[in-house]
């Protein structure tokens, strides 16, 4: 009788045991001294617009003649003059490197055959500025040899940009903060503590296309060349859980 009984109170035993550790926790642990605690979790967006500190523009060289080595040459000579143009209104030479360098055959595919009409050699140029410069950068380079203007972009140096994403981040937590009190006071709570904080992946802009030219020689005749940059934008998102009671 005793062998009998052992089997059914064992079975008892671990069905009330799957019960217990299938119980779901109805409580988050919110403080290293391990009390359990109300948690309210906000997400705050944060916002600082300024102006760009930054110009970017793209230039470049072409030219095509009947050999690769002429083609080379050319673009030597006009990419040469362009940066002396360049360095002699006050420019640094840092602020002006190389993005591409290209020479290809180019072909006339109208006959029975493709025929070999020249190479052509194509040297780019990136220009770093202060954003009211870079219309006079645009002048220069044509005006040295510059048949393309490729692009001319606003945006921020990393100082800029990481000064405001400080900004951003500040208004973000603040943003957060205040859903967090909003919540907790229709809760009848009161915030007590930050539980946890995540910085989200936030906005901070690349260079902001504002122009481009394919026919650079339309920029080198009548006025100077004059562009207006519009304002940036950098944000950032942070994920807030705060302690209540």
């Amino acid at each position: 009788m005793k062998r009998r009984l052992i089997a059914p109170l064992l079975i008892a035993s671990l069905v009330l045991l799957a019960g217990c550790l299938s119980a779901p926790l109805q409580t988050t642990s919110g403080s290293d001294t391990g009390t359990d605690a109300t948690t309210i979790s906000t997400t705050g967006t944060g916002e600082v617009t300024a102006e760009s500190d930054l110009a970017i523009v793209n230039v470049a060289v072409t030219h095509t003649a009947d050999s690769a080595d002429e083609a080379r040459g050319v673009v030597a000579d006009d990419v040469a003059a362009v940066r002396d143009a360049l360095t002699d209104a006050g420019i640094s030479e840092d602020a002006i490197q190389s993005t591409g360098f290209h020479i290809y055959p180019e072909y006339n595919y109208g006959g029975e055959k493709r025929e070999l009409v020249g190479y052509r050699a194509i040297h780019s140029l990136s220009v770093e500025v202060a954003p009211d410069r870079a219309g006079e950068v645009i002048d220069l380079s044509v005006g040295a040899g510059a048949d393309e203007i490729r692009g001319v972009f606003f945006t921020l140096t990393d100082e800029k940009r990481a000064e405001l994403r400080s900004e951003a981040l500040t208004n973000a937590v603040e943003s957060a903060e205040a859903d967090a009190e909003t919540v907790a006071a229709a809760s009848d709570l009161r915030i007590t503590g930050v539980h946890t904080a995540t910085v989200g992946g936030g906005y901070s802009p690349g260079p902001y296309p504002v122009a481009y030219a394919e026919d650079a020689a339309r920029t080198s005749a009548g006025a100077p060349t004059e562009l207006t940059p519009g304002p940036v934008t950098v944000s950032a998102t942070v994920q807030m859980v705060y302690t209540a009671e």
